[in-house]
């Protein structure tokens, strides 16, 4: 297979044939092809300890183990849990390998914090070290690393073949239910994608457990490096729409509406930026598969009029969305990996509380926001949707769809202590608030109603950029 020599970032030597290297080695006609879900290329000893690739660790007195070593033969992947309250650092001794699709630097000590899920993966062997305590640290040969670069080789002929006959590069949909690692595959895709030399552009649809801005959001990401093995990718320049909650069943109209909202944008950009248009995007979405979380997924596909839809692990999604989905459109069924693990609800909302402190914090408490108090008459504040209402009390003309998306005024009151709001970037009411892109996030921690002020933390000082504000229904509380 000829591979294209890209200026797409990562570290030590030609990151191509890193990607390149387990396709050039099988036959030509599987490299090329969409991945067949019923290909086995899985070793059965996969986590039996006879296997090679044994760990070999250090005691540190009567501690559990503190410093382990692994060898992993090509092809394995070495699966971590960080535990609780706890910091664990991983080095690359010998050898090639990678995060998520993230090449890792060769003696580089990377630092993941509590509850970080981690899988190492090589292509042609390599040995590491984990300092630290995990809650589980294993090598397993069971993982479905070859189906998804052959899914990224097939999108990436895709992009030769558009740039060949002047055409728009693939659009890619990854969908699935909740805990099958979608956001894992977006991420390998992306990051294959740009080292490579590629500009894919990254869609991210899941309001709940989003990685692009802060919960209650949609957005989309222009990718031009690699994720950074422990931060994700950099999201200096994001274009991000209000939402308002963590689950799109709270108001659907206005979900979709926002997802036919980034899809224009994402056409406009690939009209004026020739290298977008070929790299395309990868779009995650949420879990919510059935009834109206299939029909908002059926609606994604269409305003982004996608090329691919990858289903991971769900045959009935599969066969739904290849019955309803236009012919052309490519549907490929993948197993997840087994390292994929459920995440409890309290994981979900400590996740969502981790993003929104990092956001006003910064990774790792590297920023210092700003406090300070806004006045009631210099900011006007809305609640996107109206509460619904008997069918025979609306206005001659409207529906309840209509319903939501009316802007509310909100009056500033106590009730909105630590709530999240979004400053909008629009000029005016004319415009149409809830379609307008968001410049940044406040909390409320204090209302004044004697003074008429309400105090917020800011990532930025004041005075705020413009004075509409969207109240979220999601609450923060700065405890840590």
């Amino acid at each position: 297979m000829e591979v294209i020599e890209g200026g797409g970032g990562g570290s030590g030597a030609c990151v191509h044939h890193t990607i390149a290297a387990a396709v050039t080695s099988r036959a030509t006609d599987t490299s090329v092809a969409w991945p067949d879900p019923g290909l086995v290329w899985l070793d059965p000893c996969g986590f039996s300890s006879s296997c090679k690739g044994n760990k070999m660790a250090e005691e540190a007195g009567d501690e559990k183990k503190l410093v382990a070593k692994f060898e992993l033969e090509r092809e394995t992947e070495l699966r971590f849990e960080v535990e609780a309250s706890q910091m664990v650092q991983l080095e690359l001794l010998t050898g090639m390998a990678e995060v998520f699709g993230t090449e890792l630097t060769r003696n580089k000590k990377f630092t993941f914090d509590a509850g970080a899920k981690v899988a190492v993966f090589t292509w042609h062997g390599c040995s590491v070290q984990l300092t630290g305590r995990t809650e589980v640290a294993y090598v397993s040969k069971d993982t479905p690393m070859l189906l998804y670069l052959n899914t990224h080789t097939a999108l990436e002929q895709m992009r030769w073949q558009a740039e060949r006959e002047d055409e728009r590069g693939p659009r890619v949909m990854v969908v699935g239910p909740t805990d099958v690692g979608k956001s894992t595959v977006c991420r390998l895709l992306l990051n294959y994608a740009v080292r490579l030399g590629r500009r894919p552009t990254f869609v991210e649809l899941d309001v709940g457990q989003g990685s692009i801005s802060i919960p209650g959001t949609m957005g989309a990401l222009y990718i031009e490096r690699p994720a950074d093995v422990e931060e994700g990718f950099s999201v200096q320049a994001p274009l991000v729409y209000h939402f308002g909650s963590t689950t799109p069943g709270t108001n659907i109209k206005l979900y979709n509406k926002i997802t036919s909202r980034l899809a224009d944008v994402f056409n406009q950009r690939c009209e004026v930026n020739r290298r977008a248009s070929v790299s395309g995007c990868v779009i995650n979405t949420c879990g919510w598969v059935k009834g109206s979380g299939y029909q908002a997924l059926v609606h994604a596909a269409s305003a982004f009029e996608v090329d691919v839809v990858v289903v991971l692990d769900q045959e009935r999604l599969y066969n739904e969305l290849k019955r309803d989905l236009p012919h052309f459109v490519r549907t490929v069924l993948l197993p997840k990996s087994g390292g994929v693990v459920e995440r409890s609800k309290d994981f979900r909302r400590e996740f969502r509380d981790d993003r929104i402190r990092e956001y006003f914090y910064g990774f790792r408490g590297s920023f210092y926001p700003h406090a300070f108090d806004v006045k009631f008459s210099d900011v006007k504040i809305y609640k996107v949707g109206a509460p619904t209402i008997p069918d025979s009390c609306l206005p001659l003309g409207m529906s309840q769809e209509d319903n939501q998306l009316k802007l509310v005024p909100v009056t500033p009151g106590r009730d909105m202590v630590h709530h999240l709001l979004s400053v909008s970037t629009a000029d005016g009411t004319d415009e149409n608030i809830s379609e307008t892109s968001v410049a940044g996030f406040i909390v409320v921690t204090g209302v004044d109603l004697e003074r008429q002020v309400f105090t917020v933390l800011s990532p930025a000082p004041r005075p705020l950029p413009k004075n509409f504000l969207l109240i979220m229904d999601i609450r923060f509380m700065d405890l840590k």
